[in-house]
């Protein structure tokens, strides 16, 4: 018994050593990755580290250099024109020595207003048939996009030619606002109708699935849902299209005239800002009073651009 006891004991103090020993060596390293790989790692994220600090650079430079390019003509407009910006410059007839804007001023008012009482209600009109009630896929659709991109790309001066033979020729208007009116509500048309296809498109179809659950119909939906939620959009495209009928020039020669007065009625002959401005250049003998009118026409563009953001903010409540 005494023997048996004694081999149970030395087994048992043999596996608790040979449980120390196992217990006490190192454990086993983990396997390093190969150099090769972390190094190439390593020169893919300076790469995209260089690529990326180039593009934000080049973002940068380019964003800077537009906003001095702007600052750069803002300023020289302004140098230039501002110290000619005397009273007789705002004299309500015209003459030679006073070479008032006046008329002006008031001739590309009613000139925005008529071209975009025109233009707005067609370009809102087709942008809601082609996105809300023209089927998916329609050739006829297809066709008038193709169709207002290509017309949007044609040089002020063709519309102008095509103003002068149907409407100042054709139906007899003569050189009067409404024909100048009418050639640049077709030049904007494009512009009004595509912004304004591209803001709906850009609105949720959950905004109509809702709509419709409540019971409102399809024009319902449209007019009051759709549309105030699509204003900045469509306002966008609206304050492009002014500032191309308050810029236009040679569209307008071929169709208003240059007579430098406001005319009695619509059928009137009357330049605007930029026409007036073209002229007096032109000439060469009251360069100043061109650039004054430059100032004048730029005011005009700042303070149409805050009403509109104004509207749209108002609208947006």
């Amino acid at each position: 018994m005494m023997k048996n006891e004694l081999g149970i004991v030395g087994a048992a103090k043999r596996f608790w050593s040979v449980a120390e020993e196992w217990r006490r060596e190192p454990e086993p390293r983990k396997a390093r990755r190969p150099q090769s790989l972390s190094l190439s790692k390593g020169k893919d994220a300076t790469s995209r580290k260089i690529k990326s600090g180039f593009v934000r650079a080049n973002v940068y430079f380019c964003a800077g250099l537009t906003l001095a390019v702007l600052i750069f003509m803002i300023a020289y407009i302004l140098v230039k024109g501002v110290p000619f910006l005397r009273g007789d410059l705002f004299s309500w007839k015209y003459t030679s020595e006073n070479c008032s804007g006046v008329p002006a001023l008031v001739n590309t008012l009613l000139m925005t207003v008529m071209a975009l009482t025109l233009a707005v209600p067609l370009g809102l009109g087709s942008a809601i048939y082609l996105v809300e009630y023209a089927g998916k896929g329609n050739r006829f659709v297809k066709v008038v996009r193709m169709t207002t991109e290509t017309l949007t790309g044609i040089p002020s001066i063709i519309y102008g030619l095509f103003g002068m033979l149907l409407f100042v020729g054709f139906l007899h208007w003569g050189y009067s606002l409404l024909a100048g009116a009418a050639t640049v509500a077709i030049m904007i048309l494009p512009t009004i109708m595509r912004t304004t296809e591209e803001a709906l498109l850009a609105m949720p179809d959950s905004f109509r699935e809702g709509s419709f659950g409540l019971g409102a119909g399809k024009l319902r939906t449209v007019f009051k849902i759709i549309l105030p939620s699509a204003v900045p959009g469509i306002l966008s495209g609206i304050i492009l299209a002014t500032g191309r009928v308050v810029g236009e020039t040679a569209a307008l020669i071929y169709t208003a005239g240059t007579v430098a007065q406001v005319p009695a009625n619509v059928m009137g002959s009357g330049r605007t800002l930029a026409i007036h401005m073209y002229v007096l250049s032109s000439e060469g003998l009251h360069t100043g009073q061109a650039f004054a009118t430059a100032v004048v026409l730029l005011a005009m563009v700042v303070v149409i651009n805050a009403l509109a953001a104004l509207v749209a903010r108002g609208i947006e409540k």
